[in-house]
C-alpha cells in the first residue's frame, strides 16, 4: 500500500510516499481502507519530533471502509470515522491507504457525506463536544470565549456551541477571518493577544467559560477572566508547547474558577469512551448544514508535505483534508 511515511524528524521534506506492507488485523482492532483524513497541528509536532518518539506513519484521525474487524462488531464495507488510541503515536496513523485502529477508537456512520465532507468531523467536532458539554458544561445563554476561533477546532468549538445556545466569544489574530466567525455563528469577534480584557472588541465583563485553543502562554489571563464558579478548558497548544515559567498556583489560580484540560488521546479510555460522544447526531447534523464544518483545503496523498508547510505557515484557514 502507499503510505506518507516520515524519514526523520524534521520539516515538511522529512515525509515521503512510500509502499509499505498493508497491515494485518490486530486482535481487538479494526482494518480500514482510508479514504480520506483530516489534518491536525498535533501531527506538525509529532513530524518535528516534540512528542517524542512516535510511530513513522501519523495521522490522529480518518473516515473510511472496514476491511476487517477481529471483535466481529463490524460488517465489512461498513463506513466508519476513527480516532487516536494511539494512531500515530504508539501505532501507525491515518497517513496511508490502510490503517489498524483499536475498536474502541472506531464508530460506525451511516451518511451519504462525501469522504471530504466526513472527514473533517471526527477530531475536531468530538473534541469540540467533549470539551464544551462535559469540560465546561456549557448551557444554553453562557457566555463563551474560543480562543483561537479560526483553527479546525475554534470553529468546530463556535459551530456546536452557537447551535446549543450560547453566547459565543471568538478570538483571532487574523481580523480578515472575522466574517467566517461570525457566519459559523460567533456574536462577536475578538482580535486579542494575550489579555482579553484589553483586546479590540472585548464586550466586557466576566465570561461563563473560556475554550483556551492557545495553550500555556494564555490561560493564566482566560482565568482571570472567567467568572466565579466559571469552568476553563485547556485543549490546543496554538501559542507553542513551552511550559510556564515558574508557574505558582498558589499565587496566580484563582480560587474560585475551574480549570481542566483535554486531549484527543483520551478517547476510548474508561473516562472517555467514544459512545460518550453523538458522532452519528454529528454527522446527521452536519450533513444537514446545521453545522458549517467542511474542509478549507483538500489534498491528496502526494500532497500531504504541501498541506504540512500550508499548516505551519498559519494559512490553512480551517481543517485541512487529504482524500485518497
Amino acid at each position: 500500500m502507499k503510505a506518507i511515511v516520515r524519514t526523520r524528524f524534521g520539516g515538511p521534506d522529512v515525509l515521503e510516499v512510500q509502499e509499505v506492507p498493508t497491515p494485518a488485523v490486530l486482535p481487538g482492532c479494526v482494518l480500514i481502507r482510508v479514504r480520506a483524513f483530516g489534518l491536525n497541528h498535533a501531527e506538525l509536532y509529532m513530524r518535528r519530533g516534540e512528542w517524542g518518539d512516535v510511530a513513522p506513519i501519523s495521522g490522529i484521525e480518518c473516515a473510511g471502509i472496514v476491511e476487517a474487524d477481529a471483535t466481529g462488531q463490524l460488517r465489512r464495507g461498513q463506513t466508519v470515522v476513527a480516532l487516536m488510541g494511539g494512531m500515530g503515536r504508539g501505532i501507525n496513523g491515518s497517513y496511508a491507504e490502510y490503517t489498524v485502529v483499536p475498536a474502541t477508537n472506531v464508530v460506525p456512520v451511516d451518511t451519504t457525506l462525501a469522504w471530504d465532507a466526513l472527514a473533517a468531523l471526527p477530531e475536531a467536532y468530538s473534541v469540540a463536544w467533549t470539551c464544551l458539554h462535559r469540560n465546561l458544561d456549557i448551557q444554553p445563554g453562557q457566555r463563551l470565549v474560543v480562543r483561537g476561533g479560526t483553527s479546525a477546532l475554534g470553529q468546530a468549538a463556535i459551530d456546536i456551541a452557537a447551535q446549543s445556545g450560547a453566547e459565543v466569544m471568538a478570538t483571532t489574530r487574523q481580523p480578515d477571518r472575522a466574517p467566517l466567525l461570525r457566519a459559523l455563528g460567533a456574536a462577536h469577534v475578538i482580535t486579542a493577544g494575550s489579555e482579553l480584557v484589553h483586546a479590540a472588541g472585548w464586550p466586557g465583563g466576566p465570561v461563563d467559560a473560556v475554550l483556551d485553543l492557545l495553550g500555556n502562554s494564555t490561560v493564566l489571563d482566560s482565568l482571570r477572566t472567567t467568572r466565579r464558579g466559571g469552568r476553563v478548558c485547556l485543549a490546543g497548544f496554538l501559542g507553542g508547547m513551552a511550559p510556564l515559567a515558574e508557574f505558582n498556583p498558589l499565587g496566580q489560580m484563582p480560587s474560585d474558577v475551574h480549570l481542566s484540560f483535554f486531549g484527543s488521546f483520551n478517547f476510548g479510555t474508561h473516562a472517555f469512551p467514544l459512545s460518550d460522544v453523538p458522532m452519528q447526531a454529528i454527522v446527521d447534523q452536519a450533513a444537514c448544514g446545521a453545522y458549517r464544518g467542511r474542509p478549507a483545503r483538500v489534498f491528496s496523498l502526494d500532497e500531504v508535505a504541501t498541506a504540512h508547510a500550508v499548516m505551519e505557515r498559519g494559512e490553512m484557514g480551517g481543517k485541512g483534508v487529504v482524500v485518497l
